[in-house]
């Protein structure tokens, strides 16, 4: 029963959140300098007569009250469809289905490589406190938090693919070369850099976190009983201290998505990588108010679940937390 009032009251939150974030968008949508006729034309707007503008925002439905707009796409929300994107020329649905598809392969490796390189360098750093290794690490950690993600991306691209020519410097595939041609070690090819130089600026909150962990660990009684019977401190460290600072690390993990989101919007736009923070880009800067409703609504939903998953693993790891929420 309580498990049932906890998901009631989270969905209705998320319920609440999505409406939210559909009517900022909307509003900032509406007060941006763009022209979405202007936009939608691109080059060609010189070349367009005044009548021709007409019908192309009478049919785009640009010439509506925002209101109306707003309404209308509402409308379509309820009836399962997020619109037509006029940039991509296809349903929103479409270009989100595709995009993403990029997107959660270069998410799921940053975010799985962020989590183990995070766990491993919070616990050597957190067992040996106050050492050269945990001074290297932890400055390393800083360092890196307080990183630009652009800067970081295109330093990245300068060293490793223009200088070295190690990696491709952009797409997620040969220039020229269908999608269905790729094979796929010529995809993971062109994912290893962006996802390299993500999962870095994950690493550090993780890292830090864990070792705060693993250090109170290294200083609790059970690490002292451990010490008494002979244990050395790796053995304290990885058969003890790995269970108690690797769910928090976890936990942690899912609920940063909105930032390892954020962050792949910027690496995607300078290695040129066609997924979803791309599409995010090119809609805000071309007004397409459809796909960028809709990639707003997608991204707050994932952002959602994944605090909603770091919440229940908390309580599932202290029942208190359960406890005191229904308390309240």
């Amino acid at each position: 029963m309580r498990l049932t009032a906890w998901l009631a009251s989270r969905l209705l939150r998320l319920l609440l959140v999505l409406l939210s974030v559909a009517a900022v968008s909307f509003g900032l949508m509406m007060l941006s300098p763009i022209d979405p006729v202007d936009a939608y034309l691109g080059p060609q707007m010189a070349q367009v007569s005044p009548e021709q503008r007409t019908l192309i925002a009478e049919r785009w439905g640009f010439n509506a009250p925002a209101s109306v707009q707003f309404h209308h796409w509402l409308q379509q929300l309820l009836s399962g469809e997020l619109g037509w994107s006029h940039i991509y020329n296809q349903p929103v649905s479409d270009v989100i289905n595709q995009r993403f598809q990029r997107s959660f392969f270069l998410l799921l490796s940053a975010w799985l490589l962020s989590l183990i390189l995070g766990v491993v360098l919070g616990i050597a750093a957190g067992s040996k406190e106050g050492s050269l290794l945990d001074r290297l690490i932890s400055g390393y950690a800083y360092i890196t938090a307080s990183t630009p993600t652009f800067w970081l991306a295109m330093l990245a691209l300068l060293l490793f693919s223009v200088t070295l020519g190690w990696t491709p410097t952009c797409c997620a595939g040969p220039t020229g070369v269908l999608s269905q041609e790729v094979t796929l070690l010529t995809q993971l090819h062109h994912l290893l850099l962006p996802t390299l130089t993500l999962a870095l600026l994950g690493v550090a909150t993780i890292t830090l976190h864990t070792r705060a962990k693993m250090a109170a660990f290294m200083r609790s009684d059970t690490a002292l009983h451990a010490f008494a019977q002979g244990a050395s401190r790796f053995d304290i460290a990885w058969r003890h201290g790995l269970r108690h600072a690797s769910l928090p690390a976890v936990t942690l993990a899912f609920a940063s998505l909105g930032e390892l989101f954020g962050g792949s919007l910027l690496v995607e736009q300078v290695f040129a990588y066609p997924g979803l923070g791309q599409a995010t880009v090119a809609a805000g800067l071309r007004s397409d108010v459809p796909l960028l409703l809709a990639i707003a609504l997608f991204t707050a939903l994932f952002v959602s679940v994944g605090n909603l998953i770091a919440d229940g693993l908390y309580q599932w790891a202290d029942p208190r937390i359960a406890r005191d929420r229904t308390n309240e």
